[in-house]
């Protein structure tokens, strides 16, 4: 996996466009905070009395700490050599029935239910196994179940594959995904799926050349300011799309039914033709003392994940953090027939699309952006249009649409998983690794 940052300073200097905005409150006390080294973290998943299942992604182990944020037990590792130990992919975590848990292994395309207590009860299959990937990815939302008990997750979007011939033979090479994907619901007991909802994506424009060397180049084109829709599930099991053309929610019942709810207030700023220019100059000229190429690992579609930073602007511009990730899939998850190629002999390029392609009016928020308390509301991670200090702020909007609370987190930070009794679980990545820390909501 190759992991770029680029910074982009983007000035917004129209009036601007909004509703009655609600007062940016700080976020409560932080209570307690990890010590125990930890890698690169995925999925939470918080249990009752402040304990919470922390999928170290990097370290190939999950483990359960008590509510100091101290390790009391390594619930999966790679060393035991057993059928439950993590695998050579990073696997996810889902809340489950009741209090226990679902990790996820692409690899071995099985599922571990995690008791309350943090031990391993019984090994599932995955049901769907073309889609194993989709659910351990966290730019892909957090998995989670409906009211119906159905899981919901968002399904990889639509690929399609070329052959790129050369020496040795050809290879699968992918063409440009959709700029969208689906949003499914999966009964497990049925293994009955059904499409909940469709979300905007960003679009990624791919590439792919094999030269006689037998070197794999592949191009991609990227928007770095992309507008998109967003989804997580409610604690009541209602099924949220963050609509990001108009900022406003979708809600989707367990019947189906759709309802839609009015337009969030949002400080909209309009991107200038110059504002546009300045931007992709500017992540053109980070990307080349950077260097724009990198191994990409795996085999299959590129996936490309935005995040948005928090506060720290200048007083005449806010600074957008654009996250591009790119990874392949393959194998038992991947593409049917894909085949993949050596790491070492793949490179990748990365171009930016026309000033004209980026949109009128910054987005409101990146994908991966939504993120459901234990209170049936959601939390969106917003992108600043303003100068602020400190961390990013959360728009938090309950299951009526309505906007009721804007929450900034301290510098650094962000919301991995919400816990029981208003406490939510915060991400930090310190000189030594992650650090997780147990806050109040209030």
């Amino acid at each position: 996996m190759k992991l770029a940052l680029l910074y982009i300073p983007l000035a917004l200097v129209v009036p601007a466009v909004a509703g009655a905005q609600v007062p940016v409150r700080p976020l409560g006390a932080v209570v307690s905070t990890s010590t125990d080294s930890l890698g690169i973290v995925g999925h939470l998943r918080a249990l009752p009395g402040g304990r919470v299942l922390v999928n170290d992604v990097q370290r190939r182990r999950v483990v359960l700490m008590d509510s100091t944020m101290k390790v009391m037990r390594v619930v999966i590792d790679s060393t035991t050599g057993s059928a439950d130990a993590y695998g050579p992919r990073p696997g996810g975590l889902i809340a489950w029935k009741g209090d226990s848990t679902l990790f996820v292994d692409p690899a071995s395309l099985s599922m571990l239910v995690i008791d309350a207590e943090g031990r391993i009860a019984r090994v599932m299959s995955v049901p769907r196994t073309q889609e194993a990937g989709a659910l351990t990815s966290i730019s892909f939302g957090t998995p989670a179940l409906d009211a119906e008990g159905r899981l919901v997750y968002r399904a990889f979007p639509g690929q399609q594959f070329r052959a790129v011939g050369g020496p040795g033979g050809a290879v699968a090479a992918p063409q440009s995904p959709p700029d969208s994907a689906a949003i499914i619901r999966l009964d497990l007991a049925t293994r009955k799926v059904d499409t909940a909802a469709f979300i905007r994506i960003p679009k990624v424009s791919i590439n792919m050349n094999r030269s006689e060397d037998g070197q794999v180049s592949i191009s991609q084109t990227i928007n770095p300011l992309p507008m998109v829709d967003d989804w997580a599930v409610t604690s009541t099991g209602r099924l949220a799309i963050v609509r990001g053309r108009d900022y406003r929610v979708d809600w989707v019942g367990a019947n189906g039914a759709v309802a839609s709810t009015g337009k969030i207030p949002f400080d909209w700023r309009r991107l200038t033709d110059d504002d546009k220019v300045a931007l992709i100059d500017s992540v053109k000229a980070q990307r080349e003392r950077m260097g724009t190429q990198g191994a990409v690992a795996g085999g299959g579609a590129p996936i490309m994940a935005f995040g948005g930073a928090g506060g720290g602007a200048t007083a005449a511009a806010a600074e957008t953090r654009v996250q591009m990730t790119t990874t392949i899939r393959g194998g038992a998850s991947g593409a049917p027939g894909a085949t993949t190629t050596s790491s070492s002999n793949v490179r990748a390029n990365i171009d930016f699309v026309s000033p004209s392609e980026l949109p009128d009016y910054q987005p409101p928020f990146f994908a991966g952006a939504v993120r459901a308390d234990a209170d049936g509301n959601i939390w969106i991670r917003t992108i600043p249009t303003r100068a602020i200090g400190g961390g990013p702020v959360y728009d938090v909007v309950d299951e009526k649409g309505e906007l009721v609370d804007r929450v900034q987190l301290p510098e650094g930070r962000e919301i991995r998983a919400f816990g029981p009794d208003g406490t939510v679980f915060l991400m930090s990545r310190g000189p030594v690794g992650t650090v997780i820390e147990r806050a109040r909501v209030r």
